[in-house]
């Protein structure tokens, strides 16, 4: 499958049925079978993990965020409530609307992100960091340089991404899956060789400072940090 019928793929499952399914997985609903609460529980700890990082480094408050595929808000919210300054998007316009809606109810006018519909390709600006969580597991691995190249070209300081790593073990457990879709399966799920996501990282001037894996019954991702 071409790569931008992968992303009308992503971008009509988000606006359709993917988005209640999804807005339940990301809030506190009792409405979620045994996949979807591991789900939810592995996301929260990825997005856990990088506002921890954030925090750690003593100077959140100001800083600007670009939060690339940001859901209904789960990284945006908290870091907005911290005092960084967060422009937020994603591809999927009712994904969007959720996020807003959400910053309107807990944030104040001060603190609210600026909220975007654009996909990867599309996003413009400079921001101190950028950060990309859960996203590339939508696209296949030959589009992964250009978007992490885009992504770079973004972010003055830092970038952060998370993915599925390609691993023997979760390539079999994603075949097996494959046999078994049910009702908590989504779009095409692409796997990346972190060995490749790092050299596409080098290539664009960055280091690894942190890295970091969640991993829970149904949910893996793989988190790296990269500073010029």
């Amino acid at each position: 499958m071409a790569a931008i019928e992968d992303k009308t793929v992503v971008r009509e499952y988000f606006n359709a049925s993917g988005f209640d399914r999804w807005r339940r997985i990301y809030g506190d609903s009792d409405e979620v079978n045994k996949v979807q609460l591991d789900i939810r529980k592995g996301h929260q700890q990825t997005v856990d993990t990088v506002i921890n990082w954030l925090k750690a480094d003593g100077n959140l408050a100001g800083l600007s965020i670009c939060d690339a595929g940001c859901g209904v808000g789960s990284l945006s919210l908290p870091l907005a409530q911290a005092g960084a300054k967060i422009y937020a998007s994603d591809i999927a316009e009712k994904m969007v609307g959720e996020a807003k809606k959400r910053a309107q109810s807990i944030l104040s006018a001060e603190q609210l992100p600026v909220f975007d519909v654009k996909d990867l390709e599309g996003l413009q600006g400079k921001y101190h960091s950028v950060i990309c969580l859960d996203v590339l597991i939508h696209y296949p691995q030959e589009k992964a340089a250009s978007m992490i190249t885009h992504l770079s070209s973004l972010a003055d300081d830092r970038l952060i991404i998370s993915f599925a790593p390609k691993t023997i073990a979760y390539t079999l457990l994603k075949k097996i899956g494959d046999f078994f879709p049910g009702p908590s399966k989504a779009t095409r799920a692409y796997l990346h060789r972190e060995v490749d996501v790092v050299q596409i990282l080098q290539h664009n001037g960055w280091q690894i400072e942190r890295n970091a894996m969640t991993k829970t019954q149904f949910y893996f991702s793989r988190i790296l940090e990269a500073i010029r």
